[in-house]
């Protein structure tokens, strides 16, 4: 007769129970397994399938870009006249150059050049300018907006009368194909410049080393990359190494120049890119340390300079074709031959007339600084800025 034993019964169940549990948690756990397995395929199939969907949209949609830029600048065959591109200015230039006299034909000659770079704020936002500081120095493409023969660019070519040759100062005034120089008057007016970056604030990028006018329409601005962007092989004709051609023999400032700046010096100083007069006076004489005038004016016999007023200045300033012969703005009136020691030259620089002189060994003299009358008067006193 069997005994009755609890002890072995409850072991019994005990192990039953544990077996049971040990099997659910087993299935759960498998059950979970393929199912978080399952849920893992499928996003992956979902990411798949949106990353396909994403490339043949992109697809799509350069096809479409293509078709229309197409459509836009369709023409026939041997003609570009119908092509065009939508672009518009994103930044202007606020130079210490008022006028092109003076503006440097090169950039970074006058390290002294200042200018700030104001972005519009409605096109290019504050954060597109995260990260120019940490450059030293960045391209800006321009418009050269104060050519005289920008009506050319509405024109039918056959009646733009383009000049394929423009004469150039290291040249002493010869002439050479456009597309060998830096001249501004080009078939598309567009320039290209390097600039030092001095800071960047908000907006604003305050730069150093320009050869760009005040007003001047900025089209985009690219950093400065030396290992791509400096070219150490690269070989130049003879005539633009001659720099010397270009250069003065001295420059002095006359006994009451001093005086005068700082009369004019609390006016200007409110808006000016300099925090001295000293440091002006530096900027001058940079300038000024490379022969500024036009080929013509150069080149003109100084015994046969006839004095020439203002009014008499802005007729043959209206009437010029060739954009670089430029007659020189005279104190007084016309008609006297004069020499070159009366010659008087004018430099405007943040809205001041700095008058002065230069010899026939190229000495120069700066004789006087002065508020300008008006914007007008400023405006006629420039000649052109003919550049290699």
């Amino acid at each position: 007769m069997a005994v009755y034993n609890p002890k072995w019964l409850t072991l019994t169940i005990a192990f039953a129970v544990a077996t049971l549990s040990a099997s659910t948690v087993y299935f759960w756990r498998r059950k979970s397994k393929d199912g978080e397995e399952a849920r893992i395929q499928g996003l992956e199939a979902s990411l798949k399938n949106a990353l396909e969907k994403c490339a043949a949209e992109r697809q799509g949609r350069i096809k479409a870009q293509q078709a229309l830029r197409k459509a836009l600048v369709q023409q026939n065959s041997e003609s570009y006249e119908l092509s065009s591109y939508p672009m518009a200015p994103i930044a202007v230039i606020q130079s210490c150059f008022s006028t092109r006299n003076g503006t440097p034909r090169q950039p970074l000659l006058v390290p002294l050049a200042r200018a700030r770079l104001k972005f519009d704020a409605a096109r290019v936002p504050s954060a597109s300018l995260e990260g120019l500081e940490r450059y030293s120095h960045c391209w800006i493409l321009y418009v050269f907006h104060l050519n005289t023969d920008l009506e050319k660019l509405w024109k039918h070519p056959s009646q733009s009368k383009f000049k394929a040759k423009v004469r150039v100062p290291r040249l002493k005034g010869e002439r050479i194909g456009v597309f060998a120089t830096r001249s501004p008057h080009r078939p598309c007016p567009i320039g290209l410049t390097v600039a030092k970056v001095d800071s960047v604030e908000g907006q604003t990028v305050l730069l150093s080393g320009v050869d760009l006018v005040d007003g001047t329409p900025v089209l985009d601005v690219k950093p400065y990359l030396p290992y791509c962007d400096s070219v150490s092989e690269a070989a130049v004709p003879e005539w633009v190494k001659a720099d010397n051609l270009l250069a003065v023999a001295s420059i002095n400032f006359s006994r009451g120049f001093s005086d005068g700046l700082a009369d004019c010096w609390p006016v200007v100083e409110k808006r000016s890119l300099y925090t001295s007069q000293h440091e002006f006076e530096g900027l001058i004489k940079q300038v000024l340390s490379w022969d500024i005038r036009s080929v013509s004016q150069r080149s003109r016999p100084h015994n046969s300079i006839t004095r020439t007023g203002i009014d008499s200045i802005n007729d043959t300033a209206a009437k010029l074709e060739d954009h670089e012969d430029d007659e020189i703005s005279g104190q007084g009136g016309g008609g006297e031959s004069i020499s070159s020691d009366d010659v008087i030259y004018h430099l405007i620089l943040e809205g001041l007339d700095v008058s002065y002189r230069i010899d026939c060994d190229s000495n120069v003299i700066v004789e006087k600084a002065s508020l300008c009358l008006s914007q007008n008067e400023t405006t006629n006193r420039i000649s052109v800025h003919d550049s290699v």
